[in-house]
């Protein structure tokens, strides 16, 4: 089941006043998408979403007032479908009669609120996207790096929390060690955090866990952070062939958004804080526009069409 708001939480978010159906406010919305029923009001109800929150400005309210009394009650009878979460007025508006009546009768509630109903509607989508966004919770570590974020992975015991240790030392930032919470915020942005109980915590194996923002200072963590690339850390493997050139570019896949992955082998002698520390300024340059491999594999090919150019 995806998630869920009530409406009792949208009242309680925006201070709004209620003017009837104190019963209906468990009634839940699913979209972030408001509506505003114009059309509908005009008689037009083919495509009416009325699984959205319904809001009635200044516009609608005066394109009710002016409809005649039959069509008013018939048009705002067809309105309040069992699907409806609830009716918003803007700027303090005093509510038609016919709606009280309608939406009293199928439990919908109706509130209200001073705002103005361009800027209420921002601020409600805003929200709703934000508690409706579809999330998970991956096992790594989450640092900023040179502005960039970076999900550290790996199995348990590889190293990360010990990366990450280092990475903090040349001045980077921890947004979330062990348990890291993901939601997407919209179409290809995917913001991580900590959860609360361990905001600030790194785990160090032989020496427990630290509060990161105590030792290092508040300039060493932050609360959020939009992931841009993943880090893998995994065992080195003699029978693999590990990328040389930096041709190949993996993805991986969270939730419905695809980032760049790179896959970095371990073994001792490899310094991974300066690994990762060079894969994203190598990354931020590519965004640049500026891609080192391909530019040595173009030389590399036109070299070999003409060998000239090889004195």
């Amino acid at each position: 089941m995806g998630k869920r708001v009530t409406v009792q939480e949208i009242v309680d978010q925006f201070d709004l006043e209620i003017l009837r159906g104190e019963d209906g406010l468990d009634r839940q919305l699913i979209t972030s998408d408001l509506y505003r029923p114009g059309l509908e009001l005009a008689g037009f109800f083919t495509y009416y979403p009325g699984e959205r929150l319904q809001m009635l400005g200044r516009t609608e309210l005066t394109f009710i007032s002016g409809l005649p009394k039959n069509l008013r009650r018939e048009r705002i009878e067809q309105l309040c479908s069992e699907d409806i979460p609830c009716f918003c007025i803007t700027r303090g508006q005093e509510a038609p009669e016919e709606l009280l009546i309608a939406t009293e009768a199928k439990g919908i509630p109706v509130l209200r609120t001073a705002s103005a109903t361009t800027r209420f509607t921002s601020k409600v989508t805003s929200y709703l996207e934000k508690r409706l966004a579809p999330t998970t919770v991956l096992h790594g570590v989450l640092l900023d790096i040179y502005g960039v974020g970076v999900l550290i992975t790996g199995c348990s015991g590889i190293g990360k929390s010990e990366t990450a240790l280092e990475l903090v030392k040349l001045g980077h930032r921890l947004v979330a060690d062990d348990a890291v919470e993901i939601h997407q915020s919209e179409a290809g942005s995917l913001v991580g955090h900590a959860p609360e109980l361990i905001r600030y915590l790194l785990e160090i194996r032989g020496l427990g866990i630290i509060n990161v923002m105590t030792l290092f200072g508040a300039g060493a963590v932050r609360q959020y952070k939009r992931i841009s690339m993943v880090c893998h850390l995994e065992a080195w493997k003699e029978d693999r062939q590990y990328d040389r050139l930096g041709l190949d570019e993996e993805k991986m896949k969270i939730i419905d958004t695809e980032i760049p992955l790179l896959t970095v082998p371990v073994r001792p002698g490899r310094n991974l804080s300066v690994i990762i520390e060079v894969a994203v300024m190598n990354f931020r340059l590519k965004r640049m526009g500026y891609h080192a491999a391909q530019t040595f594999a173009q030389k590399l090919n036109q070299s070999l069409l003409d060998p000239d150019d090889l004195d």
